[in-house]
């Protein structure tokens, strides 16, 4: 984590923008990254330059599941207008890079753009200088890259609060290596967090630009409901793009678990006095009503066996949605503690090994699969007012 920051890292952009229409979305991004000195700022002639967009499954964009393909193309031309070489990619939940990108309506600006798309297949060693992981891997096409810049949507996140800057550089982890983490994490969920705010300070994105004019409300990150927010963000730190992202859909820190543990470990730029905002006001974009993902946890301090005996009613839990359910064997296949399979013609889950990370709700394609919160952890959610 880097001892002092620069007045550029304290800067987070803001601009309205209410539809995806190129020529509003060139516009619009242009504005957006005028006060942080354009591209030009951020990429120079001849680098190469990966962007990272958000591409979790293969949805339409309508569904706001993925970086909208209007957005990345308008930040391909002006990548390429500064003199980048420009490549993408990302990891998917589930599905193929490739197949993904097709879906998603990724691939085609790929074509038209005449840019590489990365598969992110290969992983490589990532030495870390200091911090709780020593070593990470990520995608060699990530690290080839001489600058990076993040295409995340904001949306809500079953097990994190909010997928935004930070949470989104997880796909630089490629393929299985993903549930081996979540396995490793287990039940904790700071845990958790603190693996994603240090993988994203090792990439260190130069530029963060944020696909908010529709994100997702609910049960995010694939199951949610697209939500009209009619904004973009735009820094060159993600956690002071995520402290605002934060704020402007009116979500708490200690709703966000990786805002909250950047607080708990005194990481800079988490609140709203740390930075300086340019563009458009935060107070004509704040979105009112805006509907977090259920609490999935309450950590009252308690250790070993007693909360081992607790944890469901501590804690939410994946249950079966059999009236759209499938029998696809996609979450079995990807669920990190193997604690999900088909027997007899129905989906089962051993809550006893279920880890509560709820990837089998972020990824599976029919939405089957709902969140059902513990006696204790429902009582606190009435009691404190938190959904």
């Amino acid at each position: 984590m880097e001892s002092s920051l620069s007045e550029q890292h304290h800067k987070v952009a803001l601009q309205k923008l209410t539809s995806y229409f190129p020529e509003q979305v060139d516009t619009a991004l242009t504005r957006l990254l005028e006060p942080l000195g354009g591209m030009a700022a951020f990429v120079k002639p001849g680098q190469k330059v990966l962007l990272k967009p958000n591409m979790l499954s293969g949805k339409s964009p309508e569904r706001a599941v993925t970086t909208h393909p209007e957005i990345v193309r308008a930040v391909i031309r002006q990548v390429q207008a500064a003199g980048g070489v420009v490549s993408l990619g990302d990891s998917p939940g589930i599905g193929t890079p490739e197949n993904v990108a097709r879906k998603c309506g990724i691939q085609q600006v790929v074509e038209e753009t005449g840019i590489r798309f990365a598969p992110f297949s290969e992983s490589v060693r990532l030495p870390t200088r200091t911090g709780t992981f020593h070593e990470l891997e990520v995608a060699r096409d990530i690290l080839d890259a001489d600058v990076i810049i993040n295409l995340p949507k904001l949306k809500t996140h079953q097990m994190m609060g909010l997928t935004c800057a930070v949470k989104n550089m997880f796909g630089a982890v490629v393929g299985l290596r993903k549930p081996r983490l979540h396995l490793q994490a287990g039940t904790d969920k700071a845990f958790f967090a603190l693996l994603l705010l240090e993988l994203c300070e090792a990439l260190s994105p130069a530029l963060t630009i944020v696909d908010a004019v529709v994100g997702m409300e609910g049960e995010g990150p694939g199951s949610g409901d697209p939500v009209e927010i009619g904004a973009l963000l735009a820094g060159s730190h993600p956690q002071a793009v995520d402290t605002v992202a934060t704020e402007l859909v009116g979500m708490k820190p200690r709703q966000v678990w990786t805002q909250q543990k950047a607080i708990d470990t005194q990481r800079p730029l988490t609140t709203l006095a740390d930075l300086k905002l340019l563009g458009t006001p935060l107070d004509e974009l704040r979105l009112k009503g805006f509907r977090p993902a259920r609490m999935t946890d309450v950590n009252f301090g308690l250790k070993g066996g007693l909360k081992r005996a607790l944890k469901n009613s501590l804690t939410a839990r994946p249950v079966v949605r059999w009236e759209v359910c499938r029998l696809c064997n996609d979450c079995v296949t990807h669920c990190p503690p193997e604690a999900m399979k088909i027997e007899n013609g129905r989906l089962e889950i051993d809550y006893e090994r279920c880890i509560r990370c709820f990837c089998c709700q972020e990824l599976c394609p029919h939405a089957a699969l709902a969140t059902k919160q513990g006696l204790l952890l429902n009582l606190h959610s009435f009691l404190t007012g938190k959904k």
